[in-house]
């Protein structure tokens, strides 16, 4: 007697064509009359995933740190091979009828820019990662609870500020290599394609921005902000008489009052009206952001000052500090017009309806 078995109705309707991440295949799923089969407990599937989505954003947020620095090793490769142009301030390479175009001022910034947000990103995986395995194995009850909590405050800005640096970052390293950037045969495009989905799945960018600033920061009444205050406070006093440190310490102290006022004036306007907080918040990100590299790269910068090396040695080291001092000062007036921007409200987003019509 023959047996039949049938297919259960879930099948692919079609690939996607996609801008960036050609290796990978995206595509739509349909289900007609499918059975699904329940997995875990009833009512439990949501708390699940986002343990998934969770663990996702800190991988998105070191793809997009990837491609920021493969991005600035091939545009630094580049900028100390062509040549164009004599330096403004006279000529550097008397062997050749050219000057590298590294000796320009504009094409050092956008290298400096992608190197710093690669060392700072780095950085903060890596801080993220000891406070996953202290919440994951410490015997401390305390200690994996206040791991757990840090790395729920820092998860959102691993997402979406790793992921806008990296839309900056290999932006930048494209222009470095001028027209040659916008061909294939460089792979400089690639980056850029590939690094654009980073800021919209597994929780586009302005969602993370009212994750860090509705649940993580007011939602707690700053609590877990705090503790990492806290971390700089203890930074900043340590290091504040310490002229090596002040390029480092002075911004960083500037910022975290800045990250205060604005979170407090947020507070009162968010419990008003909340669409103040949807207002500000990816300019809050933003701030955040800087402000968290901003320890990260002053704490590096420590270890720096204390080392006892060689000149030689000490010499490396203190121009790898070069690219992080350079985005501090490029943070405070970010950060200035971010706070202006919050403060101009949402009145004249949400009071626009005729000028969407």
């Amino acid at each position: 007697m023959a047996r039949w078995v049938l297919r259960n109705g879930i099948y692919c309707g079609g690939i996607e064509h996609k801008m960036g991440i050609h290796g990978n295949s995206t595509c739509q799923m349909v289900l007609e009359d499918a059975v699904g089969t329940m997995v875990g407990a009833p009512n439990k599937g949501l708390a699940a995933m986002f343990v998934m989505m969770n663990a996702a954003r800190l991988g998105v947020g070191n793809q997009s740190l990837g491609l920021t620095e493969v991005a600035y090793q091939n545009a630094l490769a580049y900028a100390k091979d062509r040549i164009q142009m004599r330096s403004l301030s006279g000529v550097k390479a008397k062997d050749k009828p050219a000057d590298p175009i590294i000796v320009h001022p504009d094409v050092r910034k956008m290298l400096l820019t992608a190197k710093a947000y690669a060392e700072g990103g780095r950085a903060l995986s890596i801080y993220c990662t000891m406070m996953l395995d202290k919440e994951l194995h410490h015997p401390d009850e305390k200690v994996r609870k206040d791991a757990g909590e840090m790395v729920a405050l820092l998860t959102p800005i691993v997402k979406a500020f790793l992921t806008d640096n990296g839309h900056i970052a290999t932006n930048a390293c494209m222009q470095v290599f001028g027209g040659h950037g916008f061909i294939k045969e460089w792979g400089m495009e690639q980056f850029v394609r590939d690094n654009r989905i980073n800021m919209i799945y597994e929780g586009t960018n302005t969602i993370q921005s009212l994750d860090l600033l509705g649940r993580k920061i007011l939602g707690n009444n700053g609590a877990s902000l705090k503790k990492f205050g806290k971390l700089i406070g203890a930074l900043v006093a340590e290091e504040g008489v310490n002229e090596k440190m002040a390029e480092f310490i002075n911004p960083l102290a500037l910022l975290a009052d800045q990250m205060t006022k604005f979170t407090t004036e947020l507070g009162f306007k968010g419990f008003q009206n909340p669409d103040e907080v949807g207002a500000a918040a990816v300019d809050y990100l933003r701030v955040a952001g800087h402000l968290v590299f901003g320890y990260f790269w002053a704490r590096m910068a420590q270890v720096v000052a204390g080392r006892n090396c060689g000149r030689q040695h000490r010499q490396v080291l203190c121009r790898q500090a070069a690219d992080r001092t350079l985005l501090l000062r490029q943070a405070l007036p970010r950060n200035r017009d971010a706070d202006a921007h919050q403060r101009s409200g949402s009145k004249v987003l949400m009071d626009t309806d005729a000028a969407l019509a």
